[in-house]
C-alpha cells in the first residue's frame, strides 16, 4: 500500500508510473470510510489501471467549527480499510499546510447560481471550500475519472460545472447511494450517531418515499409544508431545509412541468450532527 503525504511525492510518482495513456481513476474523501466510499473505488478499480483515494479533511468547506472539529478522523483505520479491498490502490493523505501553503483559504467561485440553492443556501461559503480543494486536488493527481457519490448531489453538479467552466481534462461520474439496512444514506456523520438516533434518522428516506408519491398530485408548495409540520411534531430532529428542485438547475420547483426532472433534498440535525439524503421524483 503506497501512502503520500505530499504533493510532490505523488506527482512524481504518477509521473514515473504512468503515460499519456493511462487511465486514472479519482476517488476524493474526507475519511471516516464506509462503503459507499468503498463501492466509489471499485468502481474505479474496474474502469481505471491505476486508482487513486485521497484522504482530507478540507476546512475551507466547514462554515461551522463545531462542524469541522467533530467531524471523525480514522486514517489508520481508512488506510487498512484500502487495503482489504486492493493494496495497489494509492492513497494521498497530505496536510492542510501541504495544500493550502500556509494560506488556508477559499478561491471565489461562480457556479452559475447553483452555489446559491440549498447548502449554499444553508452553509455559506461551503461551495467555495469545495471548488478550491477538488480543484487542487485534479491539478495534484491529473485524473481521466474522478467518482462521486449522488447522496452529495448539488456537490456532483456543481463539480460538473467546475469541470466544464475551467476545461479540466477529467470525467466526472456520478454513482447511487448506497444505504444502511434502515435506509439511511450512508454517510461518514453516522459514525457520531448513537444506535437509537441512527435507528430513528430512518425519517429522512421515508419523508423522501412518501414526498415521492405525494409528487404525483400534489404540488411542491404543499408537501414543503408537510414535511415542515411533520418534523415540527418531532423534537428530535431539526429540519435545516426540504427543497423539491429543477435536478439541473437546483432551482426550487413552483410549477411542475414535464419537461423537467425533479429531486426532493433534505438537512436535517439529530443532536448537532448533520445528515443529508435525496432522491429523484419522476
Amino acid at each position: 500500500m503506497l501512502v503520500f503525504n505530499t504533493n510532490t511525492d505523488l506527482i512524481g510518482y504518477l509521473k514515473s508510473n504512468s503515460t499519456t495513456l493511462t487511465s486514472i481513476g479519482f476517488v476524493p474523501t474526507m475519511g471516516a470510510l464506509h462503503q459507499g466510499h468503498l463501492s466509489l473505488m471499485q468502481k474505479s478499480l474496474s474502469e481505471n489501471e491505476i486508482t487513486v483515494v485521497s484522504i482530507f479533511v478540507n476546512p475551507t468547506q466547514f462554515n461551522n467549527p463545531e462542524d469541522l472539529a467533530k467531524y471523525p478522523r480514522t486514517l489508520e483505520d481508512d488506510i487498512h480499510k484500502i487495503t482489504i479491498l486492493d493494496p495497489n490502490i494509492i492513497v494521498f493523505a497530505p496536510t492542510i499546510d501541504n495544500i493550502y501553503n500556509g494560506n488556508t483559504k477559499s478561491d471565489l467561485f461562480d457556479f452559475d447560481d447553483l452555489e446559491n440553492q440549498m447548502e449554499g443556501k444553508f452553509r455559506p461559503g461551503h461551495f467555495n471550500g469545495v471548488g478550491t480543494i477538488v480543484k487542487r486536488l485534479f491539478e495534484i493527481v491529473n485524473p481521466t475519472v474522478a467518482y462521486f457519490g449522488e447522496k452529495d448531489f448539488q456537490q456532483l453538479q456543481i463539480i460538473k460545472k467546475l469541470v466544464a467552466k475551467y476545461n479540466l481534462k477529467v470525467t466526472i461520474k456520478g454513482c447511487p447511494i448506497l444505504r444502511e439496512p434502515n435506509n439511511l444514506a450512508m454517510s461518514s456523520r453516522n459514525a457520531l450517531l448513537s444506535f437509537q438516533e441512527k435507528q430513528e434518522a430512518a425519517i429522512l428516506y421515508k419523508t423522501l418515499i412518501t414526498t415521492k408519491v405525494k409528487f404525483e398530485k400534489e404540488s411542491a408548495l404543499e408537501i414543503t409544508k408537510w414535511v415542515q409540520k411533520s418534523f415540527e411534531k418531532n423534537p428530535n430532529f431539526k429540519l435545516d431545509y426540504f427543497q423539491i428542485a429543477d435536478e439541473k438547475t437546483l432551482v426550487p420547483c413552483t410549477r411542475k412541468s414535464k419537461a423537467k426532472k425533479y429531486r426532493a433534498f433534505i438537512a436535517v440535525y439529530v443532536n448537532n450532527i448533520r445528515l443529508i439524503d435525496t432522491i429523484p421524483l419522476n
